[in-house]
């Protein structure tokens, strides 16, 4: 089971957890450097639920004695032009995590690991809750133009995603943050 194709695609994926954290916070510090408060709050808060996606799964390769190692990750983008481009970064980045999500448990079943199958519902779910999240403010971004002050209103004001929290996620090894 060590060489499936499901277990190969997993531990990829604690990498590309990883690889979401550090740019969710690259786009948080470059909220807080552009004296964007709420932006920054929220993808601070994104940051650490991406780290809680990727321990999440090393948890449950511990659970299931099966071998991990801590990939590395790519450089993450620093600089960008307005508050636009990292919103869409964010979403870009979501919809990709969701295809590598999609491709882990279709591997799972293909290779008929309930277990693996199992596991990977609730990711498929949140998937859903983040695009739709991400998809919003950027909607919203774009909507607001030049006035930042209502889009910084609209974080402060609306609930924008689920805060990481959710009564039925898998555990995270470490513990979640």
């Amino acid at each position: 089971m060590t060489d499936s194709r499901f277990l190969q695609l997993l531990r990829e994926q604690v990498g590309h957890e990883l690889g979401a954290h550090q740019q969710y916070i690259a786009i948080a510090v470059w909220f807080d450097r552009s004296d964007l408060p709420q932006l920054a709050r929220h993808y601070y808060r994104q940051a650490v639920e991406e780290r809680n996606h990727a321990m999440m799964i090393v948890q449950y390769m511990l659970d299931r004695d099966l071998p991990i190692s801590i990939p590395g990750i790519d450089a993450v983008r620093n600089d960008f032009a307005d508050v636009v481009e990292p919103i869409a970064l964010a979403l870009a980045q979501e919809k990709q995590v969701t295809a590598q999500i999609e491709a882990i448990f279709q591997a799972a079943r293909t290779e008929g690991d309930p277990l693996g199958e199992q596991f990977m519902l609730w990711f498929l779910k949140e998937q859903v809750e983040e695009v739709a999240s991400a998809s919003t403010l950027l909607t919203v971004t774009q909507r607001a133009g030049t006035n930042l002050f209502d889009l910084e209103n609209y974080i402060a004001r609306e609930q924008v995603g689920d805060g990481g929290e959710s009564l039925d996620a898998p555990s995270a090894a470490g513990g979640a943050l």
